[in-house]
């Protein structure tokens, strides 16, 4: 059960990473338009090219956990990847995130406890 947990934190961490550097690199794009500049520019940050290398680790983790372990275990337990959303988006992106949100979070940890219970 340890290792599902850390390669279920290790793809959590990887997929928040991912979204998060998609958020920086389309920040610095600047306004939408059907150019080649526009998709060279998208295509050559390092935080657009560093995304696609966490999704696809990313990804590659959660293939060898479908391999391994029961989906109905498994699944649920990447709802940690809110938590780490949340954190992220407060302490890096400067967002207010709301009790609302947190309480919500917690409200589906413990529905997560549960399940895996």
């Amino acid at each position: 059960m340890l290792r599902l947990l850390t390669l279920i934190l290790t793809q959590s961490v990887l997929l928040v990473a991912a979204q998060s550097l998609l958020k920086v690199s389309v920040q610095k794009f600047g306004a939408f338009h059907w150019s080649w500049s526009w998709f060279a520019t998208a295509l050559t940050t390092w935080q657009f090219a560093l995304s696609g290398v966490c999704a696809l680790a990313c990804m590659a983790t959660w293939m060898h956990v479908l391999k391994h372990y029961e989906f109905s275990l498994a699944y649920p337990l990447l709802s940690v990847s809110y938590i780490i959303g949340l954190v992220v988006a407060w302490l890096f992106f400067h967002e207010a995130v709301p009790l609302t949100r947190w309480i919500g979070v917690l409200v589906i940890m413990a529905g997560v406890y549960l399940v895996v219970k």
